[in-house]
């Protein structure tokens, strides 16, 4: 499964999901621009020591991340979306995508792939979970389609 962050801005939020990614062997991709240098303390405090057993992959625009990986499944997770997470299949090496913590998607996006948007339920007046709770909702739900592949 691969766990792609576009334009994130909190380090711990970041570090805590390269450590989920680290503990389900998800490739984690990075959209810039990133809110945080990648040497930041509480980036590589959330993520422990957990650094070298994810693959991390870094790039300049979402584009660039499409274009390197196209035709490879794509969801989106928004608060806009209709279609909660577990209503959609996940296969293998999909890619799941999430927004930054203060905005989420860019617009463009959502327009771009409508067939594609994902959400998780919440209480009406929620604006959002934290990054790294949404992102182990997601990937789990998919990881479970699959039957935990690897996973112990």
């Amino acid at each position: 499964m691969n766990v792609v962050l576009v334009e994130p801005e909190i380090p711990p939020n970041t570090g805590n999901v390269a450590r989920t990614c680290a503990a389900t062997g998800a490739r984690l991709h990075l959209v810039r621009p990133l809110g945080f240098k990648v040497d930041d303390k509480h980036l590589r405090r959330a993520g422990l020591d957990y650094w070298h057993l994810v693959e991390i992959f870094y790039y300049d625009n979402f584009d660039e991340l499409y274009t390197a990986n196209h035709g490879a499944p794509f969801f989106f997770t928004t608060t806009r979306a209709g279609r909660w997470y577990t209503a959609v299949s996940y296969p293998p090496g999909a890619f799941l995508v999430f927004g930054k913590e203060t905005t989420g998607l860019p617009e463009r996006l959502l327009q771009a792939f409508p067939d594609r948007l994902v959400r998780i339920p919440m209480l009406p007046g929620a604006r959002s979970l934290n990054l790294a709770n949404a992102v182990a909702v997601v990937l789990y739900e998919a990881l479970r389609q699959q039957g935990f592949p690897g996973l112990v």
